[in-house]
């Protein structure tokens, strides 16, 4: 047998142990996390509040309002609730530039460290702490050199580390501050990037209701909306943020593969998210009758975007780097 032939079949073997190893670990923990999901039960979180004013001002995201702002990506969310000022996830930072994208956004829009009352990271995928660095690491960063977070308040879905934040692991709904709760997180396993827990936020608003924030919304916008709806008796007035449907393109391709569509669905790889999973979840939160819908565009495609602008008319409102979203 020649050498090169012998070379092939060698690789092709690996190709098949490795892809086999990925199917079974798919398998087996998408069965984990149904067991998971059925198997919690937490009580409603009652007394928590209510903010009579909430804005949220994206940092990182896809689409920004002019060319003094940089598109990224990621995500990155400044959320202010009344007296609480809130950044939920820090970016991608590609290049880990200093001052990242994230801090530079930040300088533009005239928002200073100084004013920030806590983070809060939905999930540890390097679109959401700051690169592949951070994520390898099982830390988050607001730039490519250290930022100092003066002991801040840091809510993470998994055990991550910062050297200048005091991080706490929210695994569990709980409340966070006056109107302000993570609803927990919600595990889904991906084919590629494997087993993800992810929270959302709540903010309880006055007269109106539950405002969901989203970072990626790999645990699907129904069990979101699912796991909200036991948490709280307020109606869920809005949802904002990714809900991951790159149902007919991929933002990002890299060795021209489309990267959303393939890396970070909890499908198989050859039966990627299309248009029939957008219309079942749109349905799904037309049923809350929700006042305010936002779907970021960093994991999104354009079809799905405008399926939802079409579905909710009004209630609609673009999510874009520079813009507030306001809720009072």
């Amino acid at each position: 047998m020649k050498i090169g032939v012998l070379i092939l079949i060698i690789v092709c073997g690996v190709i098949l142990v490795v892809v086999g190893w990925m199917a079974v670990r798919f398998l087996l923990g998408r069965r984990r996390a149904a067991q998971e999901w059925a198997a919690a039960s937490y009580p409603k979180l009652k007394d928590i509040g209510e903010v009579d004013k909430l804005t949220i001002l994206p940092l990182i995201d896809w689409n920004t309002k002019d060319a003094n702002l940089t598109g990224e990506p990621g995500v990155s969310y400044l959320i202010r609730a009344d007296d609480n000022t809130i950044l939920f996830d820090v970016g991608y930072n590609v290049k880990n530039e200093h001052p990242s994208p994230l801090l530079s956004n930040m300088e533009s829009l005239g928002v200073v460290l100084s004013e920030l009352d806590m983070v809060v990271i939905s999930h540890n995928h390097l679109d959401h702490v700051g690169g592949m660095g951070h994520q390898q690491e099982k830390s988050f960063g607001l730039s490519g050199q250290p930022v100092d977070l003066k002991l801040l308040p840091a809510y993470v879905p998994v055990p991550l580390s910062h050297p200048t934040a005091q991080v706490t692991v929210t695994e569990k709904p709980q409340a966070l501050a006056p109107g302000i709760a993570t609803i927990g997180t919600i595990p889904r396993q991906l084919f590629f990037l494997g087993w993800t827990p992810e929270q959302s936020l709540a903010v309880n608003v006055a007269g109106k209701g539950i405002v969901l924030i989203v970072g990626c919304g790999h645990s699907t916008l129904q069990r979101i909306v699912d796991r909200a709806e036991t948490l709280f008796d307020a109606p869920i007035y809005g949802m904002v943020g990714g809900l991951h449907y790159p149902a007919t393109a991929s933002r990002e391709k890299k060795l021209g593969l489309p990267v959303q569509s393939i890396f970070g669905t909890g499908k198989w790889p050859w039966k990627p998210i299309n248009r029939e999973d957008v219309r079942v979840a749109i349905d799904y939160l037309k049923e809350r009758n929700p006042q305010l819908v936002s779907l970021s565009a960093h994991d999104s495609c354009d079809w799905s975007i405008e399926a939802f602008r079409s579905a909710f008319g009004e209630a609609y409102q673009d999510l874009i780097v520079g813009e507030e979203i306001i809720v009072s």
